[in-house]
């Protein structure tokens, strides 16, 4: 298959490069490079499997917004949304240029970010990694050949990992860089191999530009049920995104990032970005297939050089290993990565205090109150220093990516939920029985039990009571669900220890939520919750 070169190529963007261009490879092509490239090895079963070095995760502290002219008053400034002066870039977009020469090869992609056409933009990436180059091609939405040849980016991102920063010259924190530049609309990536700050900076662009035409971005799964309901769902790493929208009974529409629009619920992306470690067939089915077809990129997966044979359960690499691959490989995806706008949201967080029931139902301002809370928890074990359940609140389920204040998103939300009469649902994926060392995680099929009752409707129905610490209606029985689980505080062996740690979770969302208050309304701050 020929190359898709556009008419519009690297020069006339000003980027001078002696390096054989590959312009739009597609999957086996870029599989193919990469082996040949000692980027990674074929697993028997058909995935490439690849390492990122040290960089297994985002590197959030080292990424920064230029602050000029077009974002000094637009950006939310802060520990999420760090500035560089335009005299940094401009040094550090020179000595990017500059290492991109040395280059001999390039592979560049162009691509939409976003499924809508009226709410997407173009984006061109340039990779020095043919795997890199497939991952991204594999994340974002694959123009047509006809669209390939008229394409004009308005973003593009150039993706270095060999590219070392100099914090000095060029206003970093240290030799890995991620520089977002609005006014330019350039993305810079240097000093990491972690494919995934490619996708994320997508996701930072669409979170800038689309609020002002009244779309609202999403850091969330999505999927329509038979009726062609929508449903979205929210949530911060390891709570059950990817793992509940991807529901046999229901169409998958994304499994990470989406908008809503008047009209639609709509991908930003054309693929799915999933965690590996301990994948089980049993209860993720559809995820765990993708591991066993070409065209899968396993990163950070421990595989064995002679038999090919990958173990999804060694975290000997990283406990965050992910699989990358195109959204038809879950089988009951949506054609059009869109579907209608919502009828069911739901915020999903992982209290590994034990707190939150396993479902709860939310008024419009409790739902825009938990948004902007953004609550999981940490547990013990997974970072240097972490010896107990501590609170993680990010804000809109996805602050490292909202360069707009917290207000704008949480507003927008608010209203569209009102519009649309959408019903809100806040479920606890995390423990039971006691906090994190004492009691259990959740059991999956518990929570898909309750969603399908609440996606269904039958659980508007049931019989409610008020919980004393949030405020929020939690049914008090569900067919197939045993009552006391819905209880938290009845499946604790000591019920004074309950009402501490209760106590002291609702003490943690008051301190939180106090940089909020003067920008939401009274209803949203008489939604906080209250110790009993």
């Amino acid at each position: 298959m020929p190359q898709l070169i556009p008419a519009f190529g690297l020069d006339k963007q000003g980027i001078d490069v002696a390096a054989r261009l590959h312009w739009n490879l597609g999957t086996a092509p870029l599989v193919e490079h990469a082996i040949q490239r000692g980027e990674g090895l074929l697993s028997k079963d058909g995935p490439i499997v690849v390492k990122t070095g040290a960089h297994t995760g985002r590197s959030a502290n080292d990424k920064f917004i230029v602050r000029d002219a077009e974002t000094e008053d637009s950006v939310w400034w802060g520990k999420t949304n760090k500035g560089m002066t335009p005299k940094h870039f401009a040094a550090l977009k020179a000595d990017f240029l500059a290492h991109l020469k040395t280059k001999e090869t390039l592979f560049v992609q162009d691509l939409f970010g976003g499924s809508q056409p009226a709410h997407r933009v173009n984006v061109r990436v340039i990779n020095e990694l043919a795997w890199h180059n497939l991952f991204i091609r594999t994340l974002l939405v694959r123009p047509e050949a006809a669209e390939l040849a008229a394409f004009a980016p308005e973003f593009t991102i150039i993706d270095l990992p060999s590219f070392a920063a100099d914090p000095d010259r060029h206003g970093c924190r240290s030799q890995t860089v991620i520089a977002v530049n609005l006014t330019e609309k350039l993305i810079l990536i240097g000093g990491t191999a972690y494919a995934g700050e490619m996708k994320k900076s997508v996701f930072g662009i669409l979170n800038y530009k689309l609020p002002a035409n009244g779309v609202m971005p999403m850091h969330c799964s999505a999927n329509i049920g038979p009726k062609g309901d929508t449903a979205i769902f929210f949530g911060l790493s390891g709570t059950g995104k990817t793992t509940l929208s991807a529901d046999a009974s229901r169409t998958l529409i994304g499994d990470d990032e989406h908008g809503w629009s008047d009209e639609s619920v709509f991908n930003f992306e054309g693929g799915c970005y999933a965690k590996m470690i301990r994948l089980s067939p049993e209860a993720e089915p559809e995820i765990f297939a993708t591991t066993k077809r070409f065209g899968t990129v396993l990163e950070n997966v421990v595989i064995d050089a002679e038999t090919r044979e990958i173990d999804l359960d060694d975290d000997s690499l990283a406990e965050n290993s992910r699989g990358s691959y195109p959204i038809d490989f879950i089988p009951n995806a949506s054609d059009e990565n869109l579907g209608p706008v919502p009828q069911n949201l739901i915020f999903l967080t992982a209290d590994a205090y034990g707190v939150l029931p396993p479902i709860a139902k939310l008024t419009p301002d409790q739902a825009m109150y938990h948004f902007l809370s953004g609550y999981t928890a940490r547990v013990a074990g997974t970072e240097i220093g972490v010896t107990e359940p501590s609170a993680t609140f990010s804000t809109c389920f996805g602050a490292p990516f909202m360069p707009r204040h917290p207000s704008i998103y949480g507003n927008l939300l608010k209203e569209r939920i009102a519009k649309g009469g959408v019903d809100c649902w806040l479920v606890n994926t995390g423990w039971t029985g006691g906090q994190y060392g004492v009691g259990h995680r959740m059991p999956i099929k518990v929570t898909r039990a309750l969603l399908n009752a609440a996606l269904d409707g039958s659980l508007n129905d049931a019989e409610f009571r008020i919980d004393p610490n949030f405020g929020f209606k939690v049914p008090v029985a569900v067919p197939g669900v045993e009552s006391k689980i819905l209880n938290p505080r009845e499946t604790w062996p000591d019920a004074a220890a309950y009402d501490a740690t209760a106590k002291k979770l609702v003490d943690q969302f008051i301190d939180n939520f106090a940089q909020f208050a003067e920008h939401v309304d009274e209803g949203v701050r008489q939604a906080a919750p209250k110790a009993a």
